[in-house]
């Protein structure tokens, strides 16, 4: 298939005392995201739309959040190998359309941050990764202010 299109989704729990990283980027605030790892919603979202384009199942199934050697890892290195299973499949990243659902902070002062250490992580020029920051107009857990979730779309093209 010259093209696979993957989607992923991820939602973790708001945690008092946990660094806020979205993107790999910092975010200051009150909180953090409760998770094994360092609990980067977007990094997981868009390692499992990478998975499932590849149909490689999902990040669970790669990094089990039983596993000790994953207990606060950075969530960079699942979307490193994600991309290696890509490539080593003949396949490389043309674009990244995320959403990132937080009721607060509010993010829109991060979106540069965010959108260059994404592109750089997944090795796109930032023209071609998008992330877009959105709340849940104070419906369910993450409108509450108890959970963030990021969902993402990527599209795969094998190489030449």
């Amino acid at each position: 298939m010259a093209y696979r299109i993957g989607q992923g989704w991820d939602t973790h729990r708001t945690q008092a005392g946990r660094e806020l990283i979205l993107g790999g980027v910092r975010i200051p605030a009150e909180f953090g995201l409760s998770g094994h790892s360092d609990a980067d919603v977007l990094f997981h979202a868009t390692t499992d739309a990478i998975l499932g384009a590849l149909a490689l199942g999902d990040i669970g199934m790669h990094f089990p959040d039983t596993a000790p050697e994953w207990k606060g890892a950075a969530s960079l290195q699942f979307l490193q190998h994600a991309i290696q299973l890509a490539a080593g499949k003949g396949y490389s990243l043309v674009n990244v359309d995320s959403t990132i659902i937080l009721e607060r902070p509010k993010l829109k002062d991060f979106r540069g941050a965010v959108r260059e250490s994404l592109a750089n992580a997944v090795g796109l020029p930032v023209d071609a990764v998008s992330v877009k920051f959105k709340t849940a107009e104070g419906v369910g857990p993450v409108g509450e202010g108890r959970a963030c979730e990021a969902q993402v779309a990527v599209l795969l093209q094998a190489s030449a």
